[in-house]
């Protein structure tokens, strides 16, 4: 396993006046996590994983927050919550066998959307994959999650339908 990235932990003032935290993830990060998927609205975790999940298994929590952060690298955005943090995003990529490309996910807790925290997200975990060296970010999306596709392209990503399965399209980003 690779040393704990610190020098990725940021603290961001969001424009309503809020902070937030944008870290790589902890193993120690495992109660939060559940909560933070327990608490996605079905649509949102649906929208996530792109299937019906209820409550994430202990192997689904150990994946998420157990990670290499070489090969795998999971951010997650904090806030302050009863002394401790609790999480309300997170977005992470899994380098694929070829060593120079990498699949990516976000999701982002119901009452947090449009905050602006899921720009911060990914500008960070784009940041992360250039100075692993990456050449390509991409991700499957839902065709029916029209924020998604809006939001990739915002972020330079081309939308390519996937002709094998209409009910999905792929966002690729070059590095």
């Amino acid at each position: 396993m690779t040393e704990y990235p610190a020098h990725l932990v940021r603290n961001h003032r969001l424009l309503d006046g809020g902070s937030v935290t944008i870290r790589p993830v902890r193993p120690d990060d495992a109660q939060r996590m559940r909560e933070f998927l327990g608490g996605l609205s079905d649509e949102s975790r649906y929208l996530r994983f792109q299937e019906w999940v209820g409550t994430p298994s202990q192997n689904m929590i150990h994946f998420l927050t157990d990670i290499d952060y070489d090969r795998h690298l999971a951010l997650v955005c904090t806030v302050p919550h009863d002394g401790g943090e609790q999480l309300v995003g997170e977005a992470r990529y899994v380098i694929y066998p070829d060593g120079r490309s990498c699949e990516f996910s976000i999701a982002i807790a119901d009452s947090w959307q449009k905050t602006g925290i899921a720009g911060l997200l990914m500008h960070a975990l784009i940041r992360a994959a250039r100075q692993r060296e990456l050449t390509t970010m991409e991700g499957v999306v839902l065709s029916s999650n029209a924020a998604m596709l809006r939001f990739a392209r915002a972020l330079g990503f081309e939308v390519h339908s996937a002709p094998e399965d209409r009910t999905v399209t792929r966002i690729v980003k070059k590095l």
